[in-house]
């Protein structure tokens, strides 16, 4: 295949530099942008050869990918240089309309048909993959659109030809084709009246052929090589992740990201959160079957639902509790430190604010979580009976607040406040 390829190569650079000399001698501009076509097709054989040697290569470490994105690149800067040389031919074409020259037509005839037999016999006799591949995923030009509408006038009279010239032609040979029409049609007038500005007219109109069927092709590739979803396979990947997110222990799927990699492969990445009790492996292999039918390169990563279960216990235990189901567990809210409170609000307070000229020391401000008895009896054991413990010898076991008294308890356990019954304020009995 390689050989093959630099065969036409050669012939290619022969077929172009017989072609320049004709141009030079008939002095035909038109001519001239037709030859670029041929220039092109050396850029395509070339273009041909990248991918036969990308083909020959495996992924390695530094190009994990493997070198698909080459023969993007090459059809994107063929393209590229394929309009810019169509962008030089209106540019002579616009100094000429100001002084025609004069046109021989000695050698004009037979370099049409040296180009055109050369364009036709090297697009025919080598399958270059990656132009074929972009010539049909591309948009239409807008001279196969005029090419469509007039085939389908004319298979409605012949219905033979709709399987020539239906759904749409290739446009390089389209543009071959309408090249050398244009070129025919300038030797004839030139022959016939000597009007030469149809020489100019023929290189504007062969310029803006090739101009409009390259750029289609390069807004393809540029949009392969800036790494974008293709916009027909967008729906199809939504229906996929819909599926997806609906198996068997899958709870979400988020972070997906889908790109070319090259032409006809994609890429992807995707984050799935599935269920602590659910099996990886299999997860995994669900979901890289679902995906695997469009995306061919693809990273699934599997991380199970993280919760974290609330503490219990978040102070150190006494010495003297044996048994934590024989007591109530009373968790506190955490508060801010002391520093940062004010006395009398309980919100911060600014560090140059003067103090308060009063404050109400309440009693468990700061109290840590406090673990208190059990006071009911167990309707099963050996008759032992826990009795409760009074709240005052709570506090003398250090379960009390620092700073406190052992007059003063817990909230409900003051003994400087007199109890609902049996003395009033003022310490008499009450009636």
């Amino acid at each position: 295949m390689s050989w093959k390829i630099l065969l036409f190569g050669v012939i290619n650079l022969v077929c172009t530099g017989f072609l320049l000399m004709w141009c030079s001698s008939t002095n035909s501009i038109a001519l001239t942008a037709y030859t670029y076509l041929t220039i092109f097709d050396l850029f395509s054989l070339m273009t041909c050869l990248i991918s036969y040697w990308v083909t020959m290569r495996k992924p390695s470490p530094v190009y994990s990918f493997g070198f698909e994105r080459l023969e993007v690149l090459a059809v994107f800067a063929s393209t590229v240089l394929a309009q810019l040389g169509a962008l030089f031919i209106l540019k002579e074409s616009a100094e000429r309309f100001l002084e025609q020259p004069e046109i021989h037509t000695g050698r004009l005839l037979v370099g049409t048909f040296v180009a055109l037999s050369f364009n036709l016999f090297t697009m025919l006799s080598i399958r270059n993959k990656p132009f074929a591949y972009v010539s049909e995923a591309a948009s239409t030009s807008w001279l196969q659109e005029h090419v469509a509408d007039l085939s389908r006038s004319l298979c409605g009279i012949i219905p033979g030809l709709s399987s020539i010239f239906l759904p749409r032609m290739n446009p390089f040979v389209l543009i071959d084709l309408a090249g050398a029409f244009a070129l025919c049609i300038t030797y004839m007038l030139i022959e016939i009246n000597n009007y030469f500005a149809v020489d100019t007219a023929s290189a504007i109109a062969i310029a803006l052929m090739t101009f409009g069927t390259m750029y289609p092709m390069s807004v393809y590739s540029g949009k392969v090589l800036l790494q974008t979803t293709p916009p027909h396979v967008i729906g199809q990947l939504d229906k996929l992740i819909r599926e997806v997110s609906t198996l068997d222990g899958v709870l979400e799927v988020r972070n997906e990201h889908f790109w070319t990699l090259g032409f006809g492969s994609l890429a992807g990445s995707v984050h799935v959160r599935i269920r602590r009790d659910a099996n990886e492996q299999m997860v995994l292999a669900h979901v890289t079957n679902r995906l695997y039918t469009l995306v061919s390169t693809l990273t699934v990563q599997i991380f199970k639902d993280d919760w974290i279960r609330p503490a219990l216990l978040s102070v150190p235990v006494a010495a003297n509790v044996l048994n934590f189901s024989d007591h109530h567990i009373i968790p506190m809210p955490l508060l801010k430190g002391t520093d940062d409170l004010n006395p009398v609000t309980s919100t911060p307070a600014k560090p140059s604010s003067p103090p308060p000229e009063f404050s109400f020391n309440t009693p468990g401000k700061n109290v840590n979580p406090v673990i208190l008895l059990n006071t009911q009896t167990r309707p099963y054991g050996f008759g032992l009976n826990h009795g409760h413990t009074p709240y005052s010898s709570m506090l003398n076991q250090g379960l009390g607040v620092p700073g406190i008294g052992a007059t003063q308890g817990l909230r409900t356990g003051f003994t400087n406040i007199p109890s609902r019954y049996g003395t009033n304020r003022i310490g008499q009995p009450r009636p």
